[in-house]
C-alpha cells in the first residue's frame, strides 16, 4: 500500500463528500447493476435501470433527463414509466415552472421489496398456477378407471407441480405482510430458523440413511 493511500485511510477527520463525476460514476455503476439483477426478480431491464436512476436522484426527472442519461429511446422510456407507475414503484409529478411530467422513484426500500413480491406474485405465480391446473383438470375424468396409466402419470406429475405453485405462493403471502410491516427482526429469526434445520430434519448429508444407498 503506497504512503500516501496510507495516509488517506488513517485520517480520522470527517471524509469529503464525493464530486459530481464521483457521484455520477457511482450511479452508473448501481443503473447497471440493478438492471442486470433485474432479471432474477421477474422485472425488464430497462424498467430496472430507470428506477435505479430515479433512487439515486434527488430531484424529479422528466422522460428527457432519464433517456439521456440511459441512452434509451422516447418509446421505451415511456413504456417502462408507465410500468414502473403501475407497480406504484414510481411516481409521476409535476414541477413548478414545467409543463413536462416528471418522475420519482419510491425510496422505501421495504415498500420497494414489498411491491416486487406482491406483483410477481399476482403477474406471475397465479397465473402459471391456473393453467397448471387447468391442464391437470383435463386430465381427469369423472370416471377415475377410464384414465390410462400415462394419462395418470402426467395427470400426478402437473399436481406436484401445482401443489409446489401454492407452497410458493403460501410462502410470499407469509412474507408481505412482515415486508410491508418492516418486521426485520421477525424475518431474520426466521431465516436462522429455516437455516438450522440441517442435518435430519431436512433429510441432509447428516441424516442417518444419507450414507447408505
Amino acid at each position: 500500500m503506497s504512503s500516501s493511500h496510507s495516509a488517506s485511510c488513517s485520517n480520522d477527520g470527517p471524509r469529503a463528500a464525493p464530486n459530481t463525476e464521483g457521484r455520477r460514476a457511482v450511479v452508473d455503476e448501481f443503473v447497471s447493476f440493478w438492471g442486470e439483477m433485474a432479471s432474477s426478480w421477474g422485472i425488464n431491464r430497462t424498467m430496472a435501470r430507470i428506477h435505479a436512476l430515479l433512487y439515486c436522484v434527488e430531484e424529479p426527472l422528466h422522460t428527457d433527463q432519464i433517456m439521456d442519461r440511459l441512452q434509451i429511446s422516447r418509446g421505451s422510456a415511456n413504456m417502462n414509466l408507465r410500468a414502473l407507475v403501475d407497480w406504484r414503484l414510481a411516481e409521476k409529478m409535476s414541477v413548478a415552472g414545467s409543463r413536462k411530467d416528471h418522475y420519482t422513484a419510491e425510496k422505501d426500500v421495504w415498500h420497494i421489496m414489498a411491491r416486487i413480491v406482491e406483483e410477481r406474485e399476482r403477474r406471475e405465480l397465479r397465473p402459471v398456477r391456473r393453467h397448471l391446473r387447468d391442464c391437470v383438470d383435463e386430465l381427469d375424468p369423472a370416471d377415475a378407471d377410464a384414465i390410462s396409466d400415462a394419462d395418470r402419470a402426467l395427470h400426478d406429475r402437473l399436481q406436484n407441480l401445482v401443489e409446489l405453485m401454492e407452497v410458493v405462493e403460501d410462502v410470499s403471502e407469509a412474507l408481505l405482510p412482515l415486508l410491508k410491516n418492516r418486521e426485520s427482526d421477525l424475518i431474520k429469526r426466521l431465516v436462522a430458523f429455516i437455516q438450522s434445520l440441517d442435518g435430519p430434519a431436512l433429510g441432509g448429508a447428516s441424516s442417518p440413511d444419507s450414507s447408505t444407498s
